[in-house]
């Protein structure tokens, strides 16, 4: 047909220069060429190797010879999002062997975006350092919150150093030496104060043998009469006013 039209605009006096083979049908190219790829095209026959849709003027990619939209070229071939599934165009974020959006990279758990300090991993997932250390460490046995350095191990929990003292009053343990009372470590006074093991006398605590009276604990030698305080014996004493009296004393005091 080329080859008649061209006869026929000759005979007319028109000349016909060919402008080129189309790289797509291979034909010859008369009147309108698109130049692209170091190729010549008819513009009907520029179309994207995906959806077949005329490119035109527009812009193209061009991947192993071959012309695609910028859609096509996109969904085909950038790197996807981990968050979105969605085509990354511009900047892109690698971070846990998956590409990201830099504004779909944030902490799992609050949403934050991530400063300097980076990020910490778990599971496949990325969390700001402080819901990483709230989430996933060991938490200290005396205030409940997490361990991030040192820390000492006793009574199957582990604690911040200045946490393990006396449960009572504060204490640091001298030399670590402790007692253990429902889990928790105390001073030996303030273990003995919880076993109801001080001594009501001296209020130190009873270790050997003990009397017991008026629903107290004693030292023998601190079970002593409260006016002449020679020491009794368990069944030989007068109570008055929850305090012990020899009966001599009694009789003298309260007859």
């Amino acid at each position: 047909m080329l080859g008649s039209l061209q006869s026929d605009l000759n005979k007319l006096g028109v000349q016909t220069v060919a402008k080129g083979v189309c790289g797509a049908c291979c034909k010859p190219i008369v009147g309108q060429v698109v130049t692209a790829m170091g190729r010549t095209w008819h513009p009907e026959h520029f179309v994207c190797t995906h959806c077949q849709e005329e490119i035109g003027s527009r812009n193209f990619f061009e991947r192993e010879g071959q012309p695609y939209c910028e859609k096509d070229y996109h969904n085909l071939f950038s790197p996807r999002c981990y968050y979105c599934n969605g085509p990354i165009l511009d900047k892109v974020v690698t971070a846990l062997d998956r590409t990201w959006h830099p504004e779909h990279f944030f902490c799992a758990q609050c949403g934050s975006f991530f400063g300097p300090e980076g990020f910490h991993e778990k599971d496949g997932k990325a969390y700001c350092r402080k819901d990483y250390f709230d989430m996933f460490a060991p938490k200290c046995g005396g205030c409940a919150r997490a361990i991030l350095e040192n820390y000492i191990s006793a009574l199957s929990s582990l604690w911040h150093p200045e946490c393990f003292v006396c449960r009572e009053c504060f204490t640091p343990f001298v030399n670590g030496s402790f007692f253990e009372h429902d889990g928790q470590p105390y001073c030996e006074v303030h273990y003995h104060e919880r076993r109801g093991s001080l001594c009501s006398g001296c209020q130190k605590p009873i270790t050997g043998r003990c009397i017991t009276a008026m629903s107290k604990k004693f030292h023998p030698e601190h079970f002593v009469c409260a006016f002449c305080l020679k020491q009794l014996n368990k069944g030989t004493f007068k109570e008055q006013n929850d305090k012990p009296y020899c009966h001599g004393c009694f009789v003298k005091l309260f007859s």
